[in-house]
């Protein structure tokens, strides 16, 4: 996708060939800056502060930081305390684990002295495969955006809601949710987006926005709970959003507010989908309510907020009182029920582990 109108990526090893440079979506959507991973606990930093956020994001940096921790040191031990560090960061986005269990088991039988190329290979290969599987999402998307059209006549723009960010910045390029929107844009389907401003962390008016209008796709960012009013006034054709976490029954695990915003859909007749990659997929969960680990942050992020100032400096201030607890959940679980559809690079299914299975048949002969 775009920055300024230049092709850009959310990760990418520097012209030394062994540094990686992200985005650090901290300072975003006020100043575009990189900034340098060098070492294990760069990329471990990356990951828990949200430098880089987004299940398929933070797979890759994970997969990267594997291989920065090889270089340093090849040896077995090495690599499992490098595992261990990766995996304790953040707990709910499936993408991390699956990422780190890909990368073990790439250098696993290798000798020490081939790990480490091996390694940034493998890396590479994450980054390739999530940019191909993510244009997929969209193509695949891309049919419910035009029949949303032609329902209209073929008048006026599609209405679409998103909530968080699930556009390029939580991926390596294209994004999941936001993957058709950029297409339908691209081939003259006239859109609109509705961006949910996804408190605590604003990543929707922050990132959502930010790379929606760095592309020229027209939208409108919104407060948490304005969706469904606008819902009930016909003013959403279509919601889609991503998804850090999805069950083997399809429950879908995402940012906190997700399950509200389905609600609002189901009670208005309104078409909600979930777009996600497979390895999203947690084919070891069923009870996405019951079994999926829900992440507190640091109550901070709901207490304070921070932007630019009239004067153009960057601020943080407190917005709650100062002996008030805060409690600050990041996600949240919307049942199978509720989803209309999932998104997948293979095609669009049920929300159900045969509709699942009916995309992933390889998952079924792995169980059975």
């Amino acid at each position: 996708m775009k920055v300024q109108g230049q092709p850009t990526r959310t990760i990418r090893l520097a012209e030394d060939g062994w540094t990686v440079e992200i985005i650090d979506q901290t300072r975003l959507p006020h100043d575009f800056v990189t900034c340098r991973l060098e070492t294990l606990e760069d990329a471990a930093h990356a990951i828990r502060a949200m430098l880089v956020r987004g299940a398929p994001l933070i797979g890759a940096t994970a997969a990267y930081g594997l291989a920065l921790a090889l270089r340093a040191d090849p040896a077995d031990e090495n690599l499992g305390r490098a595992a261990e560090t990766l995996l304790a960061t953040r707990p709910t986005a499936v993408n991390l684990r699956w990422a780190v269990a890909e990368m073990r088991a790439c250098v696993a039988a290798l000798p020490a002295g081939e790990r480490a190329d091996a390694a940034y290979a493998r890396a590479a290969g994450i980054c390739e495969e999530d940019v191909a599987i993510c244009r997929a999402i969209g193509e695949q998307g891309l049919g419910l955006i035009r029949d949303a059209w032609a329902a209209k006549g073929r008048e006026g723009a599609v209405n679409l809601l998103t909530h968080c960010n699930a556009g390029w910045l939580a991926t390596v390029d294209w994004g999941t949710a936001l993957a058709p929107i950029y297409l339908a844009h691209d081939a003259g389907v006239p859109v609109h987006v509705w961006v949910d401003e996804t408190r605590p962390r604003n990543q929707g008016a922050g990132l959502t926005a930010w790379e929606l209008g760095q592309h020229g796709v027209p939208h409108t960012v919104i407060a948490d709970n304005v969706g469904g009013h606008l819902m009930q006034h016909g003013l959403v054709d279509l919601c889609i959003t991503g998804t850090d976490r999805t069950t083997a029954t399809g429950d879908v695990c995402n940012k906190i507010g997700t399950y509200l915003k389905a609600l609002a859909a189901r009670d208005n007749g309104v078409p909600f989908y979930v777009a996600l990659p497979g390895p999203t997929i947690d084919w070891t969960v069923s009870d996405g309510i019951g079994e999926i680990p829900i992440e507190q942050r640091d109550g901070r992020e709901l207490s304070e907020v921070s932007g630019r100032t009239l004067e153009g400096a960057i601020a943080t201030v407190r917005i709650t009182p100062e002996a008030s607890p805060v409690a600050n959940y990041a996600f949240d679980v919307t049942p199978a029920r509720l989803v209309g559809g999932l998104i997948t690079e293979r095609g669009i299914c049920a929300a159900s582990r045969e509709g699942l299975l009916s995309l992933y048949p390889e998952r079924g002969a792995a169980q059975s």
